[in-house]
């Protein structure tokens, strides 16, 4: 809290939009991907997504415009994605994966089954791992942005970023070796 009433703080503080359509424009993007990166998937992404921006139009004129607006939006997208994590539903309903690509012609079946068996197992644990050092981990492993800007994005000193990465990277290593020993296990069968 300090550190958003320094006067170097608010003299970088981008003012207020004009309304949250404005807002939806500007931040809608880093909304849709900071929900992704929490493992809300694709059947529920667009409810997650109205979800944040009802809180924010509950609360933005609460909001002190002297923090960064992104940091205020990545805790209200980790709120909702942890609810939408937890309801029951959604845990349960499938009602079929979405294609994300068509398959390549020049690409044999062998290779198409692996490549889907891979991403599935990386949805596994990507989903299984926790909130915080997921998002994390995505942002830096898979979207390749630097600790500094996920600094700034998530709010957190740089610090913070460095020690969720390495808890991240240990999680990841090991529910990737309990996954891999599973799939051993159901190959024997």
């Amino acid at each position: 809290m300090e550190q958003c009433l320094r006067a170097d703080v608010l003299r970088d503080a981008k003012q207020p939009p004009r309304s949250l359509v404005a807002l939806h424009a500007e931040h809608g993007n880093f909304v849709w991907a900071t929900l992704q990166r929490f493992g809300i998937q694709h059947p529920d992404l667009e409810d997650a997504f109205q979800d944040v921006f009802v809180v924010v139009q509950q609360r933005l004129p609460s909001f002190d415009w002297a923090c960064p607006i992104t940091t205020w939006l990545f805790a209200i997208c980790r709120r909702v994605a942890a609810s939408h994590r937890r309801r029951a539903h959604t845990r349960r309903e499938r009602l079929g994966e979405v294609v994300d690509d068509v398959p390549d012609p020049a690409r044999g079946p062998e290779e198409i089954t692996s490549s889907r068996e891979a991403r599935l197992q990386l949805e596994g644990i990507l989903a299984a791992m926790d909130l915080d050092r997921r998002a994390v981990f995505v942002m830096f492993e898979i979207e390749e942005m630097p600790c500094d800007e996920i600094a700034r994005l998530v709010g957190v000193p740089i610090g913070t970023v460095y020690s969720r990465l390495h808890a991240a990277r240990k999680e990841f290593a090991t529910l990737l070796k309990k996954s891999e020993v599973e799939r051993a296990r159901r190959g024997a069968r």
